[in-house]
């Protein structure tokens, strides 16, 4: 069971997906404006946010700018938009994933579980085994040190502003240097989403190379072999 906040202003489509979420065992609030979200988040611990963009007071991009100025929690975009530019805003600002409507609730129940798998939320990630894991060790490639303990990387001892994601994407790539890794594998293994011809590995994969000071043009560290995957290795 997860924590849900529903951030959604139609109150037919607000009753229905609580009344999924809650036969799914999830435990929801739900607000109808912006500000109400923001408020409950500041107030109290939640596991995933769906959040709406078509909100009556401020836009959903914007709420998720304020939103991740406050609080961490996996975030779920719901929009009837599907331009790509809008998507890679959403992202870049901190979204975790996002579902376009219409969509189904088995749909949205199966990425909240995806969400909770990746960010260790909810029963999937709460006292699961006894045993104590072992500390993983600093990986370095290059100039660049990716702390898994710490979650945090530097590059050539300046440290990275980087989002869950991206540290996650970066992390997994270090740790397998001089492979190429193929996109389906970073989408299961990193994303939890073995499925869908989804946009979100090629949008972080450039805003992390942003962060890199580089880009597909002009590769340092990050190398793109169309069709088959990405490798992470040192400059030559």
């Amino acid at each position: 069971m997860a924590s849900v906040l529903l951030v959604e202003d139609d109150h037919f489509v607000r009753a229905a997906l609580i009344r999924h979420l809650t036969d799914a065992s999830h435990s929801v609030r739900s607000v109808g404006t912006a500000l109400e979200a923001l408020r409950e988040i500041s107030q109290l611990p939640f596991d995933v946010v769906i959040l709406d963009l078509g909100l009556p007071d401020l836009d959903g991009g914007k709420a998720l700018k304020m939103l991740r100025g406050i609080a961490d929690v996996p975030v779920i975009i719901a929009t009837a938009r599907d331009d790509e530019a809008g998507i890679v805003r959403l992202l870049n600002d901190g979204a975790d994933d996002y579902l376009t409507k219409p969509f189904s609730a088995e749909h949205l129940t199966a990425r909240i579980a995806a969400v909770l798998r990746r960010s260790g939320a909810g029963t999937g990630g709460r006292g699961r085994g006894t045993a104590a894991a072992p500390i993983p060790e600093v990986i370095s490639v290059g100039g660049i040190s990716v702390d898994p303990t710490r979650r945090a990387a530097t590059l050539d001892g300046t440290e990275l502003d980087l989002t869950r994601r991206e540290f996650d994407l970066l992390a997994y790539l270090a740790e397998r240097p001089g492979r190429v890794v193929p996109r389906k594998e970073l989408l299961a293994r990193v994303w939890n989403q073995p499925y869908g011809a989804d946009k979100t590995v090629d949008v972080h994969l450039s805003w992390l190379r942003r962060k890199l000071g580089e880009s597909a043009a002009s590769p340092r560290y990050l190398h793109t072999y169309r069709g088959v995957g990405v490798k992470l290795e040192p400059p030559r």
